[in-house]
């Protein structure tokens, strides 16, 4: 019965979602349904001391990450940065690839520093122009931003500035670059069965004669605003994220040491920060180049600075708070009878501490719709349990934090997810147009994981 209750309350969120209803208030219903279900005398005392306790700590560790990563991918789709990378991709492979084209810049911009939910604004209208003239369905765009922005580059790729590369940092006490090769071959083998799979829908429907289609929602209006950006100093603040990211994870800890004291300087009733679970979250938001584009292309930005990066907080609020109440929601499910029956039961079924930790933190991505709050959660209760288990198999933290990362972005994107919801929305499709390939590219990536503790128990090279 315990487990039929998280079940429902699972169904329930996964059913508004998918009807257009905001998680951020249907997230502290379904979680408190099921406490209610469980035993009414919860209800009030899950709200407050966990669904928005870990609401509150996640927004806590994460909103500035999300801000300056809306802020800079504002700054880039304005100036033209964004528009430029796409044009000078186009023309190295041909308008006709329009799909690579779309995934390439899409990655480009995430890997860069700009947040998931930025990039579907930003990139979206060249997408959709790009498709009409190649002919190519427009029900398969979301399918392909998923895989550019959501996929290799968000929790693969070493290094990537992306919160979901980050919070294992916290827990583990590695950085962003943890298990480099392990990274590469997993986004590797993510991008190119992700590709492989977008080209074989491409050409089914090119067989059947079906092309962009008309009559379409949200279809945007591309205006150019002149003369674009020199490529090389569009790709420069990309650059500049990638590397201050990589010095200022050795920078951080030298200067600052293990811990922070605020007794030190006269601040006594704060305690120590332990700059091991803050030095990622540090590194990514001193590394991203707002500075940089907001000079070079201040004559773009002035005119429309002001309104822009007013957006830019608004979507950072509502991306942060999207996550956060899924967090929330997947926090109370954690705390349930039922979740400690199927924990318990994965613990003693799956004794490989890789898996167990990749199955853990997928599926609880999957409950809480959300790849950040599934593997917080995980982590959370579990974090310190992976370790220790690895570590007695000869495991280093490092490919832990790898596989942590790349299986929170497997199941997460389930209807309800946050960031689904608002793909779908700008693109102007619906779940019933476009969900099929969506979670076809899901179960590829959640495969890859497996593939990626293949590789490292074959060969033990990370």
């Amino acid at each position: 019965m315990d487990v039929l209750i998280i079940l429902a309350a699972l169904a329930l969120l996964i059913v508004v979602a998918y009807r257009g209803f905001s998680v951020i208030l249907f997230a502290p219903v379904a979680a408190l349904l099921a406490a209610a279900l469980t035993s009414p005398t919860l209800v009030f005392p899950f709200y407050s001391g966990i669904f928005m306790e870990r609401l509150a700590s996640f927004v806590k560790l994460y909103f500035p990450v999300f801000l300056l990563g809306a802020v800079f991918g504002k700054l880039m789709e304005v100036s033209g940065f964004a528009r430029a990378l796409l044009q000078a991709l186009i023309g190295l492979i041909g308008a006709r690839h329009a799909m690579l084209a779309i995934v390439g810049v899409a990655a480009m911009l995430t890997y860069g520093g700009v947040s998931l939910f930025v990039v579907v604004f930003a990139v979206y209208p060249f997408a959709a122009e790009m498709f009409r003239v190649a002919d190519i369905p427009k029900r398969l765009i979301p399918a392909t931003l998923v895989l550019g922005l959501g996929t290799f580059t968000m929790d693969a790729l070493p290094g990537s500035p992306q919160i979901q590369n980050i919070i294992p940092t916290a827990f583990f006490h590695t950085n962003a670059w943890a298990a480099p090769w392990l990274g590469l071959f997993g986004g590797t083998l993510v991008f190119a069965s992700g590709m492989a799979y977008l080209e074989w829908r491409r050409r089914q429907a090119a067989k059947t004669g079906e092309g962009y289609g008309e009559g379409h929602r949200n279809e945007p209006h591309v205006v150019s605003d002149g003369a674009l950006p020199n490529p090389w100093l569009a790709v420069a603040p990309l650059l500049i994220v990638g590397v201050l990211n990589k010095l200022n994870t050795s920078w951080i800890p030298a200067v600052y040491g293990k811990t922070f004291d605020f007794a030190a300087v006269g601040v006594a009733k704060t305690g120590p920060v332990d700059i091991g679970q803050v030095a990622a979250l540090w590194s990514v938001e001193a590394a991203l180049a707002i500075l940089f584009v907001a000079v070079t292309a201040w004559g773009r930005l002035r005119a429309r600075f002001h309104q822009e990066t007013q957006q830019a907080v608004g979507g950072a609020m509502l991306a942060t708070l999207n996550t956060g109440s899924e967090y929330g929601f997947g926090a109370v499910i954690a705390s349930l009878a039922g979740f400690q029956t199927v924990n318990a039961f994965l613990s003693q079924a799956i004794s490989q501490p890789l898996v167990n930790a990749a199955v853990t933190t997928t599926t609880l991505a999957g409950i809480t719709g959300s790849a950040s709050g599934g593997m917080s959660i995980a982590l959370a209760s579990m974090g310190q349990t992976y370790l220790e288990r690895a570590q007695a198999a000869g495991i280093p933290a490092e490919v832990l934090h790898r596989v942590t990362a790349m299986a929170s972005g497997g199941m997460d994107s389930l209807p309800h997810n946050g960031a689904i919801i608002t793909l779908l929305a700008v693109t102007g499709m619906t779940h019933r147009e476009s969900y099929r390939d969506i979670f076809a590219i899901t179960c590829l990536k959640t495969a890859m994981v497996f593939l990626v503790i293949a590789f490292y128990s074959l060969f033990g090279v990370y």
